[in-house]
Formats: structure tokens, sequence, C-alpha cells
């Protein structure tokens, strides 16, 4: 109490110009720039963006569909905001294993957790890690060049496919397995992906609810795409359309506007024929997956028939006449993303998220001074890019609220770190050298029509970094010629 007095009458006021609120960031995905955002909107303000990857804009850059374009181009917004004076980025920089959030907390005033939810939610059943049977996460990342997923192995010789939830994730999955690759050839997904998906004999890709079709959680728009895609075709059985009274209503209510229009087109897939079409898109409803079966790879997976009850399921049975077993060879898990914790600072493994009050971290009921959270690390892996907006705001206020209670003394931020980082040999990528890489990308994508050629391996991107620093170089002793006598 003592030191904290004597620290608040001799040090200048937090957040004067000669004692900047320092704030840290720990990831670099549209929470944390929306944070970055609204607190370097206040005069003496500095902002450093921590990144396990030497990329910035987190989910938007490996976890948006190559063919969805526009959903990316909010990387603009990024980029200003990065721009922005009392802004840094460090990139290729591990919290929890380069830096710890002790450090953190020693050199900054603030220290927000925007990590997002980087792992799956597992189904919990027998034969989920077979062969064969994966995540959705490792499938997106792999397809949109993540460094961590470049190694997975996608066996698409197999002739179905099996998609376990009825969201845009599961969407994103089952375009990108339905579409014809010529499709995707002009968009950035990843050279591998494409050659190993140009050679897939996957046919048919059965895409199961374990509720019924008013409670599927896919945007109208989303759907209404995969009933688009060339030389294939959506289906779905009549009989699994009837709604109970609970469905009806559900989807009277003024808010389920996308789930009325889902209905209507599942629907209109289900007068369609199956024919000729090269794939077929099977949408099936209430059934709950409750093994995977196979003894060195996947070969089918068994569903028990379940009931809805109000507008929840209740799962008939576990092994009878209400079961049945769909052959396929692939199956992809995508029931929802869960946040990881970091070392000293309180985790909920059930709801995957940080306890928190209004973003401010908790241990037990109180909270921890200084450490705030934002993104799906604080409210669960719900909502779309847009919604982390008002969720870091939220955040950010209640830190300007806590300003007066803040440790005043003046702290270092990323200096009071480089000896740390130096030490381990930590190769640090700054925002200029992210937007090496990204020219990079850009350049190497021009003569294949790509909007990029992504690098996959984070060696990759440091080479690209020196090797831009050379031409910059190169480019300087050129001019420095040039004037010579």
């Amino acid at each position: 109490m003592r030191a904290t007095a004597m620290s608040a009458r001799t040090s200048p006021p937090l957040g004067s110009e000669s004692n900047p609120l320092r704030a840290a960031i720990v990831g670099s995905g549209p929470s944390g720039f929306y944070a970055a955002e609204v607190l370097l909107r206040r005069p003496h303000t500095r902002v450093d963006m921590f990144d396990a990857l030497p990329t910035p804009f987190g989910l938007v850059r490996s976890g948006v569909a190559p063919d969805h374009p526009k959903l990316k181009q909010v990387c603009l917004v990024y980029d200003r905001i990065a721009r922005s004076p009392g802004f840094t980025f460090l990139g290729n920089v591990t919290i929890g294993r380069d830096l710890s959030i002790a450090q953190l907390r020693g050199t900054y005033h603030v220290v927000v957790i925007a990590c997002g939810a980087s792992t799956d939610r597992r189904l919990g059943i027998p034969g989920e890690h077979l062969p064969g049977s994966h995540t959705a996460t490792e499938f997106v990342g792999w397809y949109n060049g993540h460094p961590d997923y470049q190694d997975r192995k996608f066996d698409f010789s197999q002739a179905a496919a099996v998609i376990i939830g009825q969201g845009n994730v599961a969407a994103d999955v089952a375009r990108i397995l339905a579409t014809p690759v010529d499709c995707l050839r002009t968009t950035d997904i990843c050279e591998a992906a494409l050659a190993a998906l140009a050679e897939s004999r996957i046919r048919d890709i059965y895409i199961i609810g374990r509720r019924g079709p008013a409670q599927a959680k896919f945007a109208s728009v989303e759907l209404k795409e995969l009933g688009r895609i060339r030389d294939c075709v959506g289906l779905c059985n009549e009989s699994d359309l009837g709604l109970n009274p609970a469905s009806q209503e559900e989807l009277a209510h003024p808010n389920s506007d996308d789930n009325r229009k889902n209905v209507e087109i599942f629907r209109s897939f289900a007068r369609n024929v199956a024919g000729p079409a090269p794939r077929r898109l099977h949408f099936r409803f209430l059934e709950t997956p409750i093994r995977i079966n196979g003894d060195s790879r996947v070969t089918s997976i068994t569903l028990a028939r379940n009931d809805l009850v109000g507008s929840k399921f209740e799962q008939v049975a576990a092994a009878t006449s209400t079961s049945a077993e769909l052959a396929c060879g692939l199956v992809f898990r995508s029931v929802g993303y869960k946040g990881v914790g970091l070392q000293g600072i309180t985790f909920d493994e059930t709801s995957g998220t940080i306890p928190n009050a209004k973003g401010r971290c908790l241990d037990g009921e109180k909270p921890v001074s200084g450490l705030y959270v934002t993104g799906w690390i604080k409210r669960g892996a719900t909502g779309l890019i847009g919604n982390n907006r008002a969720d870091s705001v939220e955040t950010v206020g209640s830190i300007i609220e806590d300003l007066a209670v803040l440790d005043p003394a003046p702290k270092p931020g990323a200096a009071g770190l480089a000896p740390a980082l130096s030490r381990d040999g930590i190769r640090v990528v700054s925002y200029a050298d992210w937007q090496a890489i990204d020219v990079s990308e850009r350049t190497r994508g021009q003569p294949k029509g790509k909007p990029r050629e992504k690098f996959t391996r984070i060696g990759e991107m440091i080479a690209a970094v020196d090797q831009a620093e050379v031409t910059q170089r190169g480019g300087a002793n050129e001019e420095v010629a040039e004037v010579e006598p």
C-alpha cells in the first residue's frame, strides 16, 4: 500500500505525455484490432499487439474461406489501425512460451487477452481419433495455409464424406469439398490444397444436424450458396422438413429471419433430383453421431435418431432400430470452436472462456487488476467478425473506468521485453516486416491469377522478410552510388 501511494505521488499522471498508458494485446484477430482502435482514440496511449504467427489478422486470414474474398476486405480497416501512431506489432512471439503473462503484466499497465478460440469442441464418442476423422479447424487451417496445419493429410480418394454440424464453418467445409477446383484456382487457397483437391473422388457429402431444419445455424446466404455450386446438387428428404409446434413458434420470432429462409431453401433442396450430378450435398436432421467405425481408419459412422422436445433434441436410442450406419471414408467435426487457457489466468474449461465481468478478468469473483479479455475467449465462439467490435468497446470501456485505480508507475512496454526476446533468440516480426511478406505473397500469386500465394511455413515468411531487407539495402546502396562523385 505504501509503495503504491509513493508511486502515485512521484509518477506523472497515467495517460499523460510523459507517462503514456501502455497496453499489450495478445492476439491480432478482429477483437484485438477493434480493442486497439478504441484504445488509440485516447491521447498518450501506446498499444503493442502480440501474435504467435508472423502474420496478423487471425481468422480473417486463416479462417475465412478463400472463395469469400469480400469478407477479407475488413483487413483494410485493420491495416489502417496498425498504421496509427502509437501502434506496434510484435509477430512470431508466442505468449505462454516465449513470454509469460507475468512478464507482460510487469511491463504494461493493462494486458488484453484477445487470442480467440484456437481448438475445436470434441464429440466425445468412440472412434473420434481414427485416421480419416478430422476437426473442421484442421481442414480450414490447411486449405488457408496456416503453418500449424500444413502437415495434415486428408484422404480425398474416399467416395463419401460426413460433416457433423450445420453452421457456417460446416458450410465452408462442404463448399470447398464440393466446388470444382477450377473455380478455386483464382482464390488465395494454398497451392498444396488445390493440388490435393484436384485429385478428389468425393461424390457424396452428408451434412448432419442434431436438431431440426428450423434450428440449423447456417446464415441463409451461405446455405443458398451451397445450392448454387456448379456440378453439385443439394438434397433433402421431404419427410425431415416437418416442423413441430415449438419450431413453428421459433420461426415466428422477429429475429428468426435467417431460419425461416433456411427452411424454404431446404424445401427447395427436397424438390431436387440427384440425377447424374458429379457431387451431391445431403442435408440430414435430427441425427446424433454415437460412434465412428473402422479398424485402421474411418469406414462409417453410426447415427442415432433424435426427437425434438420443444426446440431442443432428445436422443431416442443409442444403438437400436432407431440408429443407422452411414458408410463414409472421411468425417469432419464442426461442432464449435473452443478457447485454450493461458498460464497465470483463471480459465473455465467447460465453456472454453476466461471468466470475466464486462471484460475484466476474474479470479473467483474478484477482478484481476490490469488484466482484461475480449472476443471469443471472452464470450465463447459465437457471432460474426463484426460482433467483436461491440465486445471490444465494452472491454475498453472497463479499462477506461479503471484508469484511476491502476498502478500509475511508468511502464517500459516492449522495450522492457527486448532483453528476454533477444536472449532467447526470438525473431520478432514487425508490421513493416509483415508488409514485406504481404507484397511477396501478392507477387507470387500474380502469375497464377491469384490475389496472393500464401507462405505456409514460418521459415518461408522470415526468408521473405530477409530478402526484402537485402533488396532494400541494395536499392539504398545504388542511390548512394549515384550521388557519389
